[in-house]
């Protein structure tokens, strides 16, 4: 047994019934990849599309691949093709675009709104509200395309314990207000190497796990 089989296998373990573990697959080799497919694993996210098209292209059609990384627009259309899960939409601009590209596909595509929780700059995402005034527009009935399965969330860097605790917390409480109006809301993603049982705990349906399972990124 490899050591990435193991480390699957620990990880699921941990996993209650019902939370999808996406392998966070970036940066790393198909022939590393193939190893938790040999597994049994079937869903890896990848954070750049380039990246995702020529990994998808090389593996087994019955991988589901996750793109969790921030979208630009303009490469939408790479990766309508195939994609099983978009989860970092953060405008109506990029939800417009994906149904635009999933129609020529005759595709549905599944997709999450990220909500920004983390207090960091850098990290995207809509506020609690934007995303509820989405989920109610009229417009939106007209994206026949594009189906909102969720939220997704992206907890600020940290090992304060406390703080993840809040920002899991507030995703939770804006998922439930938000799907006490939209019922078919059922997706949590947040939670990652470093936290994923503290965002299970606060309740994630959907972790993201790579170094944990492949080892430290070679970003050189």
């Amino acid at each position: 047994m490899s050591n990435i089989d193991q480390n699957l296998q620990k990880i699921k373990a941990s996993l209650p019934e019902g939370v999808t573990l996406v392998a966070i697959s970036k940066t790393k080799p198909v022939s590393t990849i193939m190893e938790a497919y040999q597994a049994g694993h079937r869903v890896f996210g990848e954070n750049k599309i380039q990246e995702m098209v020529a990994k998808w292209e090389e593996m087994p059609k019955d991988v589901k691949w996750h793109m969790v990384g921030h979208v630009q627009t303009n490469k939408v259309k790479y990766m309508a093709p195939f994609v099983n899960l978009v989860h970092a939409v953060d405008s109506f601009k990029l939800l417009k675009e994906i149904n635009k590209q999933a129609a020529k596909h005759d595709r549905v595509i599944r997709c999450l709104l990220q909500v920004k929780i983390a207090e960091e700059e850098s990290k995207f995402g809509m506020g609690a509200q934007e995303a509820e005034t989405l989920l109610q527009s009229d417009t939106l009935k007209e994206l026949t395309h594009v189906s909102i399965e969720g939220l997704m969330g992206m907890a600020t860097f940290t090992n304060d314990q406390e703080q993840l605790s809040k920002e899991f917390g507030f995703l939770k409480s804006t998922f439930d207000q938000l799907q006490a109006l939209h019922p078919s809301l059922c997706i949590i993603s947040m939670g990652m190497s470093g936290d994923y049982l503290l965002a299970v705990e606060h309740g994630s349906t959907m972790v993201r796990v790579g170094s944990s399972i492949f080892g430290e990124r070679n970003y050189s």
